[in-house]
């Protein structure tokens, strides 16, 4: 077990967008999850007046974003920039999350909700396929285990780190720095990860040559 866990260990620390794209998985958890889960309560209560029927009307525009995301992406061919569009998809994406920390209309705070939640479900499955195509079969069970620890590695980090976070600093504050900061860092991620050369040097779902009959 121990050699297997080398072996996939030294596979990501060799592939740099693999190892770039888990690095920054692991900080866009720690940067949105806690404020969703724990702060989003407050937002709806203190910014819009509203309760528990408001919040659950954010939480499924969150939720039907993403699904519409998702069969948009789904529905078409990967784009050419493949792993730039994904690692943008969840930075520049994350970008109307912080207009939960300071909206004053439900239905404001609903599309935020909505449009962070699409391209966050668009670059998943963007990732997901990747995961599928690009990985070596028999290395992809143990990138698949890495990848799910590194999505739960901060979690409850993010979670305990929100209510103080937003006591000391406010709940907008929290939001804005939770929507702005993966834009900023997905930007590192594409530079270190060098995307932006391993996506045409491995070109998928293109289109193949005409056969011209003799």
């Amino acid at each position: 077990m121990v050699a297997d866990l080398r072996e996939g260990w030294s596979y990501v620390r060799k592939t740099r967008w693999l190892l770039a794209s888990l690095l920054f998985g692991t900080v866009f958890v720690l940067l949105i999850l806690g404020p969703l889960e724990v702060l989003l309560p407050f937002a709806v209560k203190d910014q819009l007046g509203g309760g528990a029927q408001d919040f659950g009307l954010v939480l499924a525009a969150f939720g039907i974003g993403g699904a519409l995301g998702a069969l948009l992406i789904s529905s078409r061919k990967l784009p050419r920039r493949y792993l730039s569009v994904m690692t943008l998809m969840w930075g520049l994406g994350s970008i109307p999350f912080a207009v939960l920390g300071f909206a004053t209309e439900l239905w404001l705070m609903a599309a935020g909700a909505a449009i962070a939640g699409a391209t966050g479900s668009a670059a998943m499955v963007i990732w997901g396929t990747l995961l599928q195509r690009r990985v070596p079969d028999h290395l992809r069970g143990r990138i698949a285990s890495l990848d799910f620890f590194v999505s739960l590695l901060l979690m409850p980090v993010s979670m305990a780190l929100a209510g103080p976070a937003g006591n000391l600093f406010g709940v907008s504050a929290v939001f804005v720095v939770a929507g702005v900061g993966p834009a900023f860092i997905c930007l590192v991620v594409i530079w270190f990860g060098r995307m932006t050369s391993d996506e045409i040097a491995n070109p998928l779902d293109q289109e193949e040559p005409a056969v011209t009959a003799v």
